[in-house]
C-alpha cells in the first residue's frame, strides 16, 4: 500500500510537470505571448535583484522564492519606486505582466538550451517515466475527471437558500392648486371643489426579498408600507389623473405586494405564478426603460400604458418567452381578489383578465410592444385607477363589464442623451347579456434625456391623454357621460378632453440618493370642457439600498 501510494504520488508530479512542460513548449513554437498595454508598462517594471525591492527583508517568509524567481527565472516585476508591495491584492493586468516574463524566460530557457534547468534530455527522461507510470496517471485523469462530474453535480442540484434584500424609501413633498370643476356639464357650473390642495407629506417603503433555492429558480417576496397620499376621506382628489406615481398609502401597516416563483422552464422560458404579484404590469417587459415609481416619471399615468392595469389582478399564471434574439412573447392570467364578501372569489368566478404582449426589438435602440387583454370585471370598473375608469353606471355600482384592451408602445433612443417613444391604447366593453359597447382611448408622447446635466441624472417631457369614453352607447341609464349631462345616462362621450403635461428631472446625488423634482399641468380634468386647470408641484427623494 504504501508502494502504491508513492508511485501515484510520483506519478502526480510527473503528470502535471509534463503537461506544464508540454504546454509551455507549445506556447513557445507557436505563439508569442505579450501583453500590449501601455498601461502596466508604466506602472511596473522588471527587476534583475530581489536586493532592488526595498519592502522585501531577507526574513520575509516568502523570500527565497522572490530570490529564486526573480534572480534565476527573471519572473518578478516591481512598481517604479522600487517596492513590490507583497501584502497588495493582485490585479488581472498585474498578473498577465508577471506570467509574460515567466513565460518568455522558459522560451528563452527552451530555444538556446543555455542551461541545465531544462534540456531536452530532461524531457526526454520525463517522456520515459511518464510512460513507465502509464497506468497510474491513467487512474489519477479516470479519478479527477470523476471527482470534477460529482462537483458539478452537486453544485446543480445543492438546495442551498439565499436571500437578497433591495429596496427603496421614497418620501415625496407635493401639492396642487385650488381647483373647481365642472362635474356636470349640464349646466356648466363648477359645482365641485378640490380640497386636497395642502402641501402634504408621502413616504412609501418597498422591500424586496430574492430567495434563490437553485440556480434556475427564485422566490419573489414584495412588501410595501407608506402613510399619506393625495386622496383621502377629508381632501379627496377631483380626478385620479392627478394620482403620484409612489403613492401606496397603507396607514403604516406592511401589505405583502409581491409572493410568487419563477422558474426557468429550458433555456428560453420563464414561469411565474403566486397568490401576489402575478399581472400584467409584473409579467411583460417594460417598453420604456425609466420606468419606475421612484425613479421614473412622478405621476401614475406616465408610467406605462394604463390599460396594463386593467382587471387590477392579484395572483394567477405567466410565461415570458424569448422568441429569438429580438422578439419575445409575455402572457399572464390573474385574478382580482374582492374588497368584500358580497363579489364572487376565485381564480375564474370573480374579475379576471388575461393579456399577451409582444416585444420586437429590431436593434438594440428601438423597442416595441404590442398589448392584448380580455378582462371580466364584476364592479363595471375597468381597474386602470387612471382616467375614465368606472365605464357602466349602475345604482349598486357592481354591474359586471367584459373588455377587450388593445395596445401598442414604442421607444427610440436617438443617441445615449435622447429617447422618443409614446403609446396608445383602445378599449371596447359590454355588460354580458345586454347590447351596446363602451369605448375608450388614451395616448402618451414622451421624450427622455438621460444624463441630461451630469452622468445618472434623467430629465423627462410627457404629454397625453388620459382615458376617456369616447362612445357609449349601452343601454339607456348606463351610460356614465350621459349621466352627467343630461342626468337619464344617454348614449354618448364625454364632451371635453383632459390633457396631462408633466415635466421632471431627477438628480443623481449618489449611488444611492436620487432627488427629482417635477410640474404636472392638466387641462380640462375629469374631460369637463369648464373646468379650471389643476397644477401639481413635486419634490421626490428616494433612497436606493
Amino acid at each position: 500500500m504504501i508502494i502504491l501510494i508513492k508511485r501515484t504520488l510520483i506519478a502526480s508530479v510527473i503528470y502535471l510537470t509534463y503537461a506544464l512542460l508540454t504546454h509551455t513548449i507549445a506556447k513557445a513554437e507557436n505563439v508569442n505571448l505579450s501583453i500590449n498595454s501601455s498601461a502596466i508598462e508604466q506602472e511596473i517594471e522588471q527587476v534583475t535583484s530581489v536586493s532592488q525591492l526595498r519592502d522585501v527583508q531577507p526574513t520575509d517568509w516568502a523570500f527565497q522564492a522572490l530570490q529564486s524567481l526573480v534572480e534565476r527565472y527573471a519572473c518578478i516585476v516591481g512598481y517604479p519606486n522600487e517596492t513590490f508591495r507583497g501584502n497588495k491584492a493582485l490585479n488581472r493586468y498585474e498578473f498577465a505582466g508577471g506570467l509574460n516574463a515567466c513565460l518568455n524566460r522558459i522560451n528563452e530557457l527552451i530555444a538556446t538550451n543555455t542551461t541545465n534547468l531544462l534540456t531536452k534530455e530532461d524531457f526526454a527522461k520525463l517522456q520515459k517515466l511518464t510512460e513507465e507510470f502509464t497506468t497510474e496517471l491513467t487512474t489519477i485523469r479516470r479519478e479527477i475527471d470523476n471527482l470534477q462530474a460529482r462537483t458539478a453535480q452537486l453544485e446543480t442540484n445543492q438546495f442551498s437558500t439565499t436571500t437578497k434584500l433591495f429596496g427603496q424609501a421614497i418620501f415625496g413633498i407635493q401639492g396642487r392648486s385650488r381647483n373647481s370643476i365642472d362635474l356636470s356639464p349640464k349646466d356648466g357650473i363648477e359645482e365641485t371643489t378640490d380640497n386636497g390642495t395642502s402641501i402634504n407629506v408621502i413616504n412609501n417603503l418597498q422591500l424586496t426579498l430574492l430567495t434563490q433555492f437553485k440556480n434556475r429558480s427564485l422566490l419573489l417576496t414584495g412588501l410595501q408600507v407608506g402613510n399619506g397620499g393625495t386622496a383621502s376621506p377629508n381632501a379627496p382628489r377631483i380626478t385620479n389623473d392627478s394620482r403620484l406615481a409612489y403613492e401606496g398609502n397603507t396607514d403604516s401597516n406592511f401589505l405583502i405586494t409581491d409572493l410568487n416563483y419563477r422558474f426557468l422552464l429550458g433555456d428560453k422560458i420563464a414561469v411565474i405564478f403566486g397568490p401576489v404579484g402575478v399581472n400584467p404590469i409584473n409579467t411583460f417587459r417594460g417598453t420604456n426603460r425609466v420606468e419606475s415609481a421612484g425613479k421614473g416619471p412622478i405621476s401614475a399615468f406616465a408610467q406605462r400604458n394604463p390599460i396594463l392595469a386593467i382587471g387590477n389582478g392579484k395572483g394567477g399564471l405567466g410565461f415570458d418567452w424569448q422568441i429569438n434574439k429580438n422578439m419575445s412573447l409575455q402572457a399572464v392570467y390573474t385574478a382580482k381578489q374582492p374588497g368584500d364578501s358580497s363579489q364572487k372569489l376565485g381564480l375564474f368566478d370573480g374579475g379576471n383578465a388575461t393579456g399577451l404582449q409582444l416585444n420586437f426589438s429590431p436593434t438594440n435602440k428601438i423597442d416595441l410592444a404590442l398589448n392584448y387583454i380580455n378582462s371580466y370585471s364584476t364592479t363595471g370598473f375597468l381597474g386602470t385607477g387612471i382616467g375614465d375608469d368606472l365605464l357602466a353606471y349602475t345604482v349598486t355600482l357592481n354591474s359586471p363589464l367584459t373588455t377587450d384592451a388593445f395596445g401598442f408602445t414604442a421607444s427610440w433612443q436617438i443617441n445615449p442623451k435622447l429617447t422618443i417613444g409614446g403609446w396608445g391604447g383602445f378599449t371596447t366593453s359590454q355588460i354580458p347579456g345586454q347590447s351596446g359597447t363602451v369605448e375608450t382611448n388614451n395616448w402618451m408622447a414622451f421624450l427622455n434625456f438621460p444624463d441630461l446635466l451630469g452622468k445618472g441624472d434623467l430629465g423627462g417631457i410627457y404629454v397625453g391623454q388620459p382615458p376617456k369614453i369616447v362612445s357609449s352607447n349601452l343601454p339607456t341609464g348606463n351610460n356614465l357621460p350621459g349621466i352627467l349631462k343630461d342626468g337619464t345616462g344617454s348614449p354618448g362621450g364625454q364632451p371635453g378632453t383632459t390633457t396631462h403635461v408633466e415635466a421632471f428631472y431627477r438628480y443623481k446625488v449618489s449611488d444611492n440618493i436620487n432627488i427629482t423634482p417635477g410640474v404636472i399641468l392638466i387641462f380640462e380634468p375629469r374631460h369637463s370642457l369648464n373646468s379650471d386647470m389643476i397644477t401639481i408641484g413635486v419634490l421626490r427623494t428616494t433612497f436606493s439600498f
